[in-house]
C-alpha cells in the first residue's frame, strides 16, 4: 500500500514541478466553461495520452523519446493557433469556419459537440507537454511497470499515477474557475481577460519551445520539487550498488534465473536460459563507466577466446549506473571501443539484475551444463579461482573426456584495464549530493540549482572541493561557467573520473599534479601538458603515475562550459 501512495503522491507533486507552470494557462484558458463539459474532457484526454505513453514506454522503450517529441510539437503547434485565437477574434472565426459548417448540418448537437471534442484534443495537447514534465517519479512508476510486465500490479500502479496528476489538475481546474469568475465579476473585462489568456499561451509555448522552463524556472528553489521526489524515488527504487575490489561468496547450485527481459542485445540474438541448457555460462554484471569492471575485461575477452569454442558463453549484463548508461548509441560504442564480441544484453529496467539479486558491480556467475549456479564472485581478483572452476564445469559437461590446455591464461590490460596497484587508494567518491562525501568548499550544496563554490587552501587526504559556477544534481556536478574546477587530495597510482557533456559538444580542460603540468604521469586521456576534451559520457583516465606513488594534489579547470563529472576512482 505505501507503494501505492507514494505513487499517487508522485502524480499530485507533478502540477508543481517547474516546467509543468507554463501549462496551467492552457487549462485556465478554459476554466470558465462548466467542469463536465469542459473540464472533464480535458482530464480523460489527458489520461488518454498518459495511458498511450505509459503503454509503449512499456512496450517500445528507445522510440518512445522520438514519438513523444513529435508528439509535443504538434501540441505546441495546437496550442499555439488556439493562443492566437484567443488575442485575434477574426483569426478565431477563420480558423473555427469548418467547424461551424459542420456544426451547421448537425444543426442542434454542433455547439455540443465542437465543445466537447475541444477540450478532448487541448487534453491529448496537455498530456503530450506535462509527460515530459511529471519527473523522475513518472519514470520511476514507468521502470517498474517494465519490470513487472503487464499485469493487474503495473497497470494499478501506473492508474493510481495517474489518479494523483489529474486530481492535481481538477483541483487546479475548479479553483481556478472560481478565481477567473471572481475577476470577470469585479473588473468586467471579460475580453481583455480572454486576450490576456491568450497571451499566456503564446508565452507558455514560446518558454517550452525554447527549453526556457526547465532553465529558468528550476533557478527558483521555491518552485521546485526536486527534494521531496529524491525522498519518493528512495522509498521506491532499488538502493544503489558498490563497485568491489573483490570479494567471493559461496554458491548454493540453486537454478540459473532467467535472463529475459534485457532492452537490447549487442553481438547476439536474444538468449534465454533454456538455450544455453548443456553450455557452461559465466554471466558478468558490469557497466561501462565502472573501473573495476573496466579491470576484468582482459581475463573475460582471454576465457571468451580460448573456451568459447568448447563450450563456454559468456554474457556481459550492462546494468547502468548513471542515467547515459542507459543511452543504446553510448553502450553499443563502448563494447566496440573496448572490443568485446561476447553477447552482452543490455539491462536498462534491471530485470536480469533483480533476477539473479545481485547487488554489485562486477559480478560474476558460474552456471553448469545443468542450469545451475556453481560459482560467484563479486569485485576484481579470483581470476585464477575462476578459470579453474570454467575448466572443471567444462570438463563436467563433456563427462570428463574434453581435451583443453590446463594453462591458465596470461593477461596485461592497458589504459583503464590495467589491474590495479596493490597499494592503499582513496575511496570512490561521487559528485552528485545523493551519495556526496568529503566534500569541503565552504559553501553549502545548492541542489539542482546554479550556485559559486571555492576550494579551501589547503586539502587533507580524499578531500575534495568545487570552484566556480557549478549546478549539482543527484548524480553529478555540472560546470556553467569556464574556469570552473574540481580539485582533489588523493593517493593512488591512477585517477580516473567519469565525465560527459550537457549538450554534446566537445570541451576543453586542462589538469595539474601539484600544482604543475602531469608530464610523464598524466593518463591516457590526457597530454603531457595536462590537456584533454571530453567528447563522450565515459570514464577517462587522467593520472597514471610511472614513478614512486605518494599523495598528490590534482585538480582539473574546465576552458569551456557544459562539462559534467559524475565519480572519482582510483587504481
Amino acid at each position: 500500500m505505501l507503494i501505492f501512495f507514494l505513487a499517487y503522491l508522485g502524480g499530485v507533486l507533478t502540477i508543481f514541478s517547474p516546467c509543468v507552470l507554463p501549462v496551467l494557462p492552457f487549462i485556465f484558458a478554459r476554466s470558465d466553461q462548466s467542469f463536465r463539459r469542459s473540464g472533464l474532457p480535458i482530464l480523460l484526454g489527458m489520461a488518454a495520452t498518459f495511458t498511450l505513453l505509459a503503454s509503449l514506454a512499456t512496450v517500445g522503450g528507445a522510440w518512445l523519446i522520438a514519438l513523444n517529441q513529435y508528439g509535443r510539437y504538434a501540441a505546441m503547434l495546437l496550442l499555439l493557433l488556439m493562443g492566437l485565437a484567443l488575442i485575434f477574434p477574426a483569426l478565431s472565426e477563420r480558423l473555427m469556419r469548418p467547424f461551424v459548417a459542420f456544426g451547421g448540418r448537425l444543426q442542434q448537437r454542433a455547439d455540443r459537440q465542437t465543445s466537447l471534442k475541444g477540450s478532448l484534443l487541448l487534453g491529448v495537447a496537455v498530456g503530450f507537454l506535462w509527460a515530459p514534465c511529471a519527473g523522475p517519479i513518472l519514470g520511476l512508476v514507468l521502470a517498474g511497470a517494465a519490470l513487472n510486465g503487464a499485469n493487474l500490479y503495473s497497470a494499478l500502479l501506473l492508474l493510481v499515477f495517474a489518479a494523483g496528476a489529474a486530481t492535481s489538475l481538477a483541483v487546479a481546474l475548479l479553483a481556478g474557475g472560481r478565481v477567473f469568475s471572481l475577476m470577470k465579476r469585479g473588473l468586467g473585462a471579460e475580453e481583455w481577460l480572454r486576450r490576456g489568456l491568450g497571451v499566456a499561451v503564446l508565452a507558455g509555448v514560446v518558454f517550452i519551445a525554447l527549453g526556457w522552463d526547465t532553465r529558468f524556472l528550476s533557478q527558483f528553489t521555491f518552485l521546485s520539487t526536486a527534494n521531496t521526489e529524491q525522498k519518493l524515488i528512495a522509498q521506491l527504487a532499488q538502493p544503489t550498488a558498490p563497485q568491489l575490489s573483490g570479494a567471493t561468496v559461496a554458491a548454493t547450485a540453486s537454478a540459473m534465473p532467467p535472463i529475459a527481459g534485457a532492452t537490447q542485445w549487442f553481438n547476439s540474438p536474444p538468449l534465454t536460459s533454456e538455450m544455453l541448457r548443456g553450455k557452461v555460462v559465466l554471466v558478468d554484471f558490469w557497466t561501462y563507466s565502472c573501473i573495476n569492471c573496466l579491470r576484468t575485461l582482459p581475463y573475460l575477452k582471454a576465457w571468451n577466446e580460448k573456451y568459447r569454442d568448447q563450450g563456454l558463453v559468456i554474457i556481459g549484463v550492462h546494468a547502468p549506473e548513471f542515467a547515459f548508461e542507459k543511452d543504446q548509441h553510448n553502450v553499443e560504442q563502448a563494447i566496440h571501443d573496448l572490443g568485446i564480441t561476447y553477447p552482452v544484453a543490455m539491462d536498462n529496467q534491471y530485470v536480469i539484475w533483480n533476477a539473479y539479486h545481485n547487488q554489485y558491480w562486477p559480478a560474476h556467475y558460474l552456471i553448469d551444463a545443468q542450469g545451475r549456479v556453481r560459482d560467484q564472485h563479486f569485485g576484481e581478483g579470483a581470476y585464477q579461482e575462476t578459470e579453474q572452476m570454467i575448466q572443471t564445469l567444462l570438463k563436467e559437461a563433456h563427462q570428463g573426456v574434453l581435451a583443453m590446455n590446463e594453462e591458465l591464461v596470461q593477461v596485461a590490460g592497458s589504459g583503464a584495464t590495467a589491474a590495479a596497484a596493490d597499494m592503499e587508494r582513496s575511496p570512490e567518491t561521487y559528485l552528485g549530493y545523493a551519495r556526496q562525501q568529503n566534500l569541503v568548499s565552504p559553501e553549502a550544496i545548492k541542489r539542482d540549482a546554479a550556485s559559486h563554490y571555492s576550494a579551501p587552501r589547503v586539502l587533507k587526504l580524499d578531500q575534495w572541493a568545487l570552484s566556480g559556477k557549478w549546478q549539482v544534481s543527484a548524480e553529478s556536478a555540472a560546470v556553467l561557467a569556464s574556469g570552473g574546477a574540481i580539485s582533489y587530495r588523493f593517493q593512488g597510482r591512477d585517477l580516473h573520473l567519469v565525465l560527459g557533456t550537457l549538450n554534446g559538444k566537445p570541451v576543453r580542460f586542462r589538469v595539474t599534479l601539484d600544482g604543475a603540468a602531469p608530464g610523464a604521469d598524466h593518463g591516457a586521456d590526457i597530454d603531457a601538458q595536462g590537456n584533454g576534451v571530453i567528447r563522450e559520457q565515459r570514464l577517462y583516465q587522467l593520472i597514471r603515475q610511472s614513478g614512486k606513488y605518494s599523495v598528490h594534489a590534482f585538480r582539473i579547470e574546465f576552458t569551456d562550459t557544459g562539462a559534467e563529472a559524475f565519480a572519482f576512482t582510483f587504481g
